[in-house]
């Protein structure tokens, strides 16, 4: 049995309010109804998601010196598949060069977009160029209409099949990866929370290594539920959620994969989280977690206070 470790950030002590708590509400000042109505603040509209690419280039305020976009044609869907890769510190390219881990990770959110977490690359890079953790290449997954998932009958939107199928052996092929499931592992946050949990308990053979977090479990219980209904508009196939797919993984636990679950208390999922790691113990699925207190649901958030313990999870994996 391995051993599971609770890992709780240690929060500084503050003379005032803690950096993350909500201001105290004010009573507001009754004003004569013709300046209320005046003066009232229109509501801001909700922002709509930009419409859905395979490939999106990297922005100019994200770009640094070791992060390359590249792109490759899909042989299902027929079209270039764009993914954004950050090389470690000495990194070249032929023959004879230093071979390295990988690290896929996948993005939160719906539609997909390899350019959603690239907030990040600065705190990997940094990480790898101190010597804190040990040279590893990071993919950054595009994950499709639906992020991360399959939707059954419908060919143009196959996120999971793209990233397992095409993405991983296009990487292999093309950079100096160690290019077995002993030097693989995979992560994200929120929706990639999600999508790394379900991916790694569908396919242990290709990871050994996977961290999940943010993930909401309650919306994959409610999938599992419901024969895979998330919504009127959303329906996986049955059985393709994270619940039914550790039961499944449970009766054999082979091949081993290596899970961390990472979570801020301050997330919307913390809760479910929890409920989660429960469920997993009772079915005897070790894994280790971290819980970051008052960190609000935000992967970012997390790497700067988590990063470097977060990485070296997936280096002590890599054997």
């Amino acid at each position: 049995m391995r051993r599971v470790v609770y890992l709780v950030a240690c929060l500084s002590l503050f003379a005032g309010p803690s950096l993350f708590a909500e201001p105290p509400s004010v009573p507001a000042k009754s004003k004569p109804a013709s300046v209320t109505d005046s003066k009232q603040t229109p509501k801001r509209a909700k922002k709509k998601p930009a419409p859905f690419a395979w490939v999106n280039p990297i922005p100019k305020n994200r770009q640094h010196h070791s992060l390359k976009h590249g792109k490759f044609q899909s042989p299902s869907l027929k079209q270039d598949i764009g993914y954004a890769i950050l090389l470690p510190p000495g990194y070249s390219e032929g023959e004879s060069s230093k071979r390295y881990p990988v690290v896929y990770y996948l993005h939160g959110g719906r539609p997909g977009s390899e350019a959603k977490s690239l907030a990040l690359v600065p705190l990997l890079h940094s990480a790898m160029e101190s010597g804190k953790v040990p040279g590893m290449i990071y993919v950054l997954v595009n994950g499709g209409p639906v992020s991360h998932y399959n939707i059954p009958g419908e060919p143009t939107k196959q996120g999971a099949d793209v990233f397992i199928k095409e993405l991983i052996p296009h990487i292999d092929s093309t950079y100096q990866t160690i290019a077995d499931r002993e030097h693989r592992g995979i992560e994200g946050f929120s929706q990639g929370g999600r999508g790394t949990m379900r991916l790694s308990l569908r396919y242990p053979g290709l990871f050994c290594s996977a961290a999940a977090g943010g993930g909401g479990y309650e919306t994959e219980r409610k999938i599992s539920e419901s024969g895979g209904r998330e919504s009127e508009k959303l329906v996986f196939a049955e059985g393709d959620n994270t619940w039914d797919l550790a039961r499944a993984y449970s009766k054999t636990k082979t091949p081993q994969v290596d899970w961390m679950i990472y979570v801020g208390t301050k997330g919307f999922n913390y809760q479910n989280n929890l409920a989660y790691m429960k469920f997993l113990t009772s079915l005897g699925i070790p894994f280790e977690r971290i819980v970051v207190p008052e960190v609000p649901h935000s992967g970012l958030k997390i790497y700067e206070q988590r990063c470097v313990e977060i990485m070296r999870f997936h280096a002590a994996n890599f054997r």
